[in-house]
């Protein structure tokens, strides 16, 4: 069997996979896990074409318990029967939602909702995109409501922060409690490689969103992971050296309409570079 199956084969075992507890504002992430040191997630924009219960369904057939969830699922104007609702659903599945977003904030009341709906949705964490303007006031937030926030790099073609080097000049002097959200996948085409931006940003390195592409340039595409440029045992070393605290949250934008198939076999690929 070839190295790459065997790793893909990983999915149907769970190797990597981690269960959280229902957290709070106020909570730690679990590091329990089966055979991996580094808890798998999902980041919820993989599943932007399904609903809630399509989406549990396949994150239970990969066994990803951990959810970074999107506003598509549970939008940012829930009432709190809606809250409870939605997150029931996952909980009842054994799926912990451990961070809400991403979240854009353009103004200081999209601001205070992405607060307002952390705190309702009991996340410690908000993966977010506040217009560099309006940190001093996120500064604010982040104080009052004990929320991590973790700012999301886009890519080349994102004018506000298009690596982890434009989140990281601009948060690196406040509160601890603001950091980043590491996207791999853009901060390669926007010529940071993924390993040395966890090592060169690891105090504020709060979350990862993983996936490939089959270019490091601005025209990169999103591919199964394992089948792009990123070297993933460089990847897990780096991660494994700083003892990263946070989720490896997949996202898998290639076949947004059937992804599944895509899902899993990236799944089992990092879960297998996790194993060795």
């Amino acid at each position: 069997m070839s190295t790459r199956r065997k790793f893909i084969l990983q999915t149907a075992l769970g190797l990597g996979a981690v269960t959280l507890p229902r957290i709070n504002a106020n909570a730690a992430i679990s590091k329990k896990a089966t055979g991996a040191t580094l808890p798998v997630g999902m980041a919820g924009y993989t599943f932007a074409k399904f609903n809630v219960e399509q989406s549990i369904s396949m994150l239970k057939r990969v066994n990803i318990l951990n959810l970074s969830i999107k506003d598509i699922h549970l939008p940012l104007n829930s009432t709190e029967e809606k809250i409870k609702e939605v997150t029931g659903q996952f909980t009842s599945a054994g799926i912990a939602i451990y961070a809400v977003g991403v979240i854009y904030m353009k103004t200081q009341k999209a601001v205070d909702e992405a607060f307002e709906y952390a705190k309702k949705v009991g996340a410690p964490l908000i993966v977010g995109v506040p217009n560099p303007e309006l940190l001093d006031y996120t500064e604010q937030k982040v104080k009052s409501y004990n929320i991590k926030i973790a700012i999301h790099n886009h890519g080349p073609e994102d004018a506000l922060y298009p690596g982890p080097k434009s989140v990281y000049d601009l948060i690196k002097d406040r509160d601890p409690r603001m950091g980043i959200c590491l996207d791999i996948g853009h901060a390669i085409r926007a010529g940071e490689e993924p390993s040395q931006a966890v090592l060169n940003y690891r105090k504020r390195l709060f979350d990862l969103h993983i996936k490939d592409v089959n270019a490091a340039t601005k025209d990169g595409k999103a591919i199964e992971i394992g089948r792009g440029v990123i070297d993933f045992e460089k990847l897990i070393a780096a991660l494994k050296k700083i003892n990263y605290p946070g989720v490896c949250s997949i996202e898998f934008e290639k076949d947004m309409s059937d992804p599944l198939p895509g899902i899993a076999e990236s799944v089992g690929y990092f879960r297998g570079v996790l194993g060795k």
